[in-house]
C-alpha cells in the first residue's frame, strides 16, 4: 500500500462515519463507486504515460 492508497481508505472511512450519522448510506455507497472507477482510470493513464 502506498501514501494515496492509505489516504483514499481513511478519507472514505470517514465519509463512511458521517454518512451514517446523516443517513446517507446509498449517497456514500454511489461515492465509492465513483471513487474507486476514477482511481483506476488515473492508474491506468499513469501506465500508458509511462510507455509514452
Amino acid at each position: 500500500m502506498n501514501f494515496s492508497t492509505i489516504r483514499y481508505t481513511l478519507t472514505l472511512m470517514f465519509l463512511g462515519i458521517v454518512s451514517f450519522f446523516t443517513g446517507e448510506i446509498v449517497t456514500y455507497a454511489m461515492l465509492c463507486f465513483v471513487i474507486i472507477i476514477l482511481t483506476n482510470i488515473h492508474d491506468v493513464l499513469k501506465k500508458i504515460l509511462q510507455k509514452l
